[in-house]
């Protein structure tokens, strides 16, 4: 899924790899295409043409070569041709073949109403149709298209559904910015396996109605993953049936959460749930004080659960059991961050009853880290048997240990200013996958506290891509194929900072330049104002 090859030699000429504002060379300064056969030649003189006749046959149109469709995120190649291109009109129809129906419809009615035109299942796609369609699968990459403009129809083809669909939003944003999708034919498919957007609902109460807004705003950027964060020391925002007493108000119903995957689902978005622990638990640990970890003076320690307490334990499998169900995509986040029995300068002094624990689980040399990573082993086991992908975030994997994190939790690596936090490149000579959430690039902080400032959609376009991981400094790009994308995360620290209105207005360039680096990691060649002014056409402000 890492890129799509050019064009065959015999066609090189042709091919524009559309990477943002790359277009094929015009050929309005050239001399004009050779006539049909039979056609009569053009004269070359000042002498006047003759009258025509009204049985003369109307002369044959001349296009120039037709330049690639202006989309965020770039198509990444375009084989141009000459001819009208196309453009919705009120006869045309948006056509899926009765054998797609079951995988298709969704897409094709989506389209059709976006576009104002008829939907139908037909074999037989009429003048002016678009003709959706599954290739083979694993015919091409996951997730990948082709859409072929040519003799008045358009055709996209994918090996999945997601790719068809994808093909859908660059025929959609082709006509939104210049009216008309251009002749030739679009081969483009996604550099990243994960790209999206992560929410912190916990600390700032989101409207379903937002929620599903920004869901619609992803799909059209190509964007896979919704990150939902709602478990944190200020608040609990899931309703919950086996411990009600954990929740907030106000908070999401579970039908409300039904009814967002449902929609994320159709638009091809995994959301991806998070209950953090063992710290980041203050709203559970209001219910249930007693699951406070206290340290040797008996300080209460913010936020953080007592893991040598095995009813800490049952408690959280009881809800991770509870919400699997209810997130039935393919991936799950554990949390593990900031846990503060280990951001102190000796946690086995500070915590003499986590060392004993961990002294007992693992032996005589095992520290206060060690029960950390086996909490997290724990809570994987608890997740694994549903299939779903695991994550957790950077600072909860330790090196020098007793124990080790399991092998398949991927890595989703924030920062590198945490007390123990290690730079990405220990993690990748590991062999783990990572995915890039770079606290100094895509972190939207509400109130920009604790030196964050917002991101801006121009310096991620300008200067990040996926294998920038910590900082400013790129990794190096052999690690490329174990970073598997990234996130724009917007956390809700001083949540009255701004309302849901201001932060949709303020992700929205931020979001755009990340699907643009997380679909081409290329150096783009559409300069910022160009693609800023591509984005208000596309989504106004």
């Amino acid at each position: 899924m890492r890129g799509h090859g050019i064009a065959a030699a015999t066609v090189a000429a042709l091919v524009t790899l559309a990477t943002p504002g790359c277009t094929a060379a015009s050929d309005q300064a050239r001399a004009p295409a050779a006539p049909p056969p039979g056609a009569s030649t053009p004269a070359r003189t000042a002498a006047p043409a003759p009258e025509p006749t009204a049985d003369a046959p109307s002369p044959t149109p001349s296009y120039a070569l037709s330049t690639a469709p202006r989309t965020i995120p770039a198509v990444r190649e375009h084989v141009p041709a000459r001819g009208p291109g196309w453009k919705p009109a009120a006869e045309a129809r948006v056509v899926v073949a009765p054998g797609d129906k079951a995988a298709l419809a969704d897409e094709g009615r989506l389209l059709a109403g976006e576009l104002r035109m008829g939907y139908a299942e037909s074999a037989e796609p009429g003048p002016g149709d678009v003709h959706l369609s599954l290739g083979a699968k694993g015919s091409t990459p996951a997730e990948s298209y082709t859409l072929d403009v040519k003799d008045g129809r358009v055709r996209i083809t994918g090996p999945d559904e997601a790719g068809v669909f994808y093909g859908t939003r660059t025929l959609k944003q082709a006509v939104g910015s210049a009216g008309s999708a251009p002749e030739g034919t679009v081969r483009d498919g996604p550099a990243e396996p994960q790209r999206g957007l992560n929410l912190d609902i916990a600390r700032k109460h989101f409207t379903p109605d937002w929620i599903k807004d920004r869901l619609r705003e992803m799909a059209d950027l190509k964007l896979n993953q919704l990150g939902l964060h709602f478990s944190d020391d200020q608040a609990f925002r899931i309703e919950s049936e086996s411990h009600p007493e954990v929740v907030s108000t106000p908070h999401l119903t579970k039908a409300q959460v039904r009814d967002i995957t449902a929609l994320a689902a159709r638009l091809h978005i995994t959301v991806v749930p998070e209950i953090d622990s063992p710290g980041h638990l203050g709203a559970v640990l209001r219910a249930h004080p007693d699951l406070q970890l206290r340290n040797a003076q008996g300080r209460a320690v913010k936020g953080a659960v007592d893991i040598a307490n095995p009813a800490s334990a049952k408690l959280i499998d009881e809800l991770l059991r509870e919400y699997q169900p209810l997130f039935p995509g393919g991936a799950w986040h554990l949390g593990a961050d900031e846990y503060q029995a280990l951001v102190v300068r000796d946690p086995e002094a500070s915590f003499p009853q986590l060392a004993t624990a961990a002294r007992q689980r693992y032996g005589a040399n095992a520290r206060v880290q060690d029960l950390a990573t086996g909490w997290l082993n724990d809570r994987a086991d608890t997740v694994r048997p549903s299939g779903k992908a695991l994550k957790a975030w950077n600072d909860g994997f330790f090196a020098g240990g007793v124990a080790k994190a399991a092998d398949d939790i991927q890595v989703e690596y924030w920062t590198g200013k945490e007390i123990g936090a290690r730079p990405p490149l220990e993690y990748l000579r590991e062999g783990r996958k990572l995915v890039n959430l770079n606290d100094e690039y895509l972190y939207y902080v509400l109130g920009e506290p604790n030196q964050f400032t917002y991101p801006t959609g121009q310096r991620i376009y300008e200067q990040w891509t996926p294998l920038v991981l910590r900082g400013s400094t790129p990794v190096p790009a052999r690690y490329a194929d174990q970073i598997l994308g990234g996130r724009l995360a917007v956390w809700a620290d001083l949540s009255g900072a701004q309302t849901q209105d201001q932060v949709a207005a303020g992700i929205r360039l931020p979001l755009a330049a990340l699907s643009q680096k997380v679909w081409d990691a290329r150096t783009p060649t559409l300069p910022w104002t160009g693609f800023r002014s591509l984005a208000d056409r596309l989504d106004p402000p």
